[in-house]
């Protein structure tokens, strides 16, 4: 099963309807606290709209959500900035939406239609990072081995998305490999064929890692 993916930097999205502006900002955050920092400065820079909405996801498998109407009617801001949150399968992001009340009332269907077509729109301006988790494997290889054997890797791993770490010389070259947990084996095949079963690589943990689109 995948994880959730998130946003590189920081976007903001402006939409007008019926005179009304709303201004998207989202945010990659890593924990709530984080984000309600982010939520106290936009409301001190932009005292003067009359709402500050509000929808987080935070957590590697966005364990952690909430939403705000602040003052909206009961479930047309906060829920539905929510649910385009989660239909997209984004974590570790706030999403603020201001609005400035242009002076026509847009009914609660259309203030549902508005605020989750305000983070829809910014959520496709955003840079995308996938987050994936890979397994590390390590091989100390002799010196006179090291550049054929990273030559090797190096092919091996851009045809099975691994990514391989710099080496460290010391005593022996130590390379580093990550590969998707289900890979595992088949990179240990690998190095085994690649250094006639002299090296073997050893598993270590598995991280998430951010890897842009």
């Amino acid at each position: 099963m995948s994880l959730p993916s998130t946003i590189a930097s920081a976007v903001e999205h402006r939409l007008e309807i019926k005179r009304s502006v709303f201004l998207t900002r989202l945010t990659p955050v890593a924990s709530v606290e984080e984000a309600d920092a982010v939520v106290a400065a936009i409301r001190k820079a932009d005292w003067d709209a009359r709402h500050h909405c509000v929808a987080l996801i935070i957590g590697p498998h966005g364990e952690r959500q909430r939403s705000s109407d602040d003052g909206e009617p009961a479930g047309t801001a906060g829920v539905p900035m929510l649910e385009v949150l989660r239909h997209r399968d984004v974590t570790d992001v706030v999403a603020v939406v201001s609005r400035w009340f242009g002076g026509v009332k847009l009914g609660a269907g259309g203030l549902v239609r508005a605020y989750g077509s305000a983070v829809s729109g910014a959520l496709d301006v955003a840079r995308w990072v996938d987050r994936v988790p890979l397994t590390s494997l390590t091989l100390d290889v002799p010196h006179a081995d090291a550049g054929r054997v990273l030559a090797s890797l190096h092919t091996w791993a851009d045809a099975h998305g691994a990514v391989l770490d710099d080496p460290v010389y010391g005593a022996a070259a130590t390379l580093g490999l990550r590969v998707a947990p289900e890979a595992v084996e088949a990179a240990r095949a690998e190095v085994a064929a690649i250094t006639s079963g002299s090296v073997e690589a050893v598993v270590g943990d598995t991280s998430i890692v951010d890897r842009p689109r």
